[in-house]
C-alpha cells in the first residue's frame, strides 16, 4: 500500500485547486526542515528514527527514508552507520572544507586560524540592504577579519551581518572563540549557513589589502562575493574576500 492520501492534519494540506503537485516525501522533507529552523533538533543532535518519523507523519518508513536521502545529500543531515541520523553541524571538519576552496598548492593539509581586526554596528546602504534582504537603515553588523593559514595571512575579508540575528556579536566574543566563525554563528545565535553562493573575479591589490595580507600594491588577487543562506533560504552574510593565491588555488569539484 502507497502512502497517497495517508498524510494526516499534522503534515502539509495540498490544495485541491493547487497548480502544483508536490510528492509526499517532498512534503515530509518540507516538515523535517521546517523541525530543524524551529530548533526542534539542534545542530549535531540525533534526529528521531525513520520508524518514529514514519509513526509522527503517518506514512511509511521508505518514504521518511528518501527525504533523509535528500536532506542528508543537501547536508542537512548525516547518516552515520550504526549510530542513526544527526543534524549537521559546523563542528564537524568536514563542513570546513564545505565552505572554504582554498587549499595550498603542496597538497598538505594546513592549519588555520581567523583573526579578527574590527566588528562594529551600522545602517544598512541600498546595497547590503538590497542583498541581505533588509530594509535601508536596518541595524547590520560589519566584520573585518585575516584568514592565517600556518602563521600566513591568506584572506582579508570584510563580512555583512544583519544587525537583528548576530546583536550580541562583538569583536572581544570572536577573539576569544577558539572556533571558526560558522561554528561561532550556530553555537552562540543559531544561525547554520545551509548553501551560498558565490562569486569570483581577479584583482588587483590596493592598498588597504597590500596592509592586511603583506604583498605589494597590484599584485594578482582573486576576489570572492559570497552570500549565505539559513535555513528558509533567508541571506545571512554576505562576506567579500580577497584570497592570495600565491601558494594556494581555489578548488572547486563538478559531478
Amino acid at each position: 500500500m502507497d502512502d497517497s492520501g495517508k498524510l494526516c492534519s499534522n503534515v502539509i494540506h495540498m490544495s485541491s485547486d493547487s497548480p502544483t503537485y508536490s510528492p509526499l516525501y517532498r512534503q515530509i522533507k518540507t516538515l523535517l526542515v521546517q523541525a530543524l529552523e524551529a530548533g526542534e533538533w539542534r545542530p549535531g543532535e540525533l534526529i528521531p528514527s525513520e520508524m518514529e518519523l514514519a509513526t509522527r507523519f503517518n506514512v511509511s518508513q521508505g518514504t521518511v527514508r528518501k527525504a533523509i536521502d535528500e536532506l542528508a545529500a543537501g547536508n542537512l543531515l548525516l547518516r552515520r552507520q550504526g549510530k542513526g541520523t544527526f543534524v549537521a553541524s559546523h563542528n564537524d571538519p568536514r563542513a570546513f572544507f564545505r565552505f572554504l576552496r582554498l587549499v595550498p598548492l603542496s597538497g598538505d593539509i594546513e592549519p588555520s586560524r581567523s583573526v579578527p581586526l574590527e566588528c562594529w554596528r551600522a545602517k544598512a546602504g541600498t546595497e547590503a540592504a538590497r542583498v541581505l534582504d533588509l530594509k535601508v537603515g536596518d541595524p547590520i553588523v560589519i566584520v573585518r577579519r585575516v584568514l592565517e593559514f600556518a602563521g600566513k595571512p591568506v584572506v582579508a575579508d570584510e563580512i555583512y551581518l544583519p544587525g537583528d540575528v548576530f546583536a550580541g556579536l562583538t569583536l572581544e566574543l570572536m577573539k576569544e572563540s577558539q572556533e571558526s566563525l560558522y561554528t561561532l554563528f550556530e553555537a552562540r545565535f543559531g544561525v547554520r549557513m545551509i548553501r551560498a553562493v558565490e562569486r569570483l573575479r581577479a584583482v588587483a591589490a590596493d592598498r588597504s589589502s597590500t596592509e592586511l595580507l603583506h604583498v605589494a600594491e597590484g599584485s594578482p588577487l582573486l576576489s570572492v562575493e559570497r552570500l549565505s543562506y539559513t535555513y528558509g533560504d533567508k541571506p545571512v552574510e554576505w562576506r567579500r574576500g580577497l584570497y592570495l593565491t600565491q601558494d594556494h588555488c581555489y578548488l572547486n569539484e563538478l559531478g
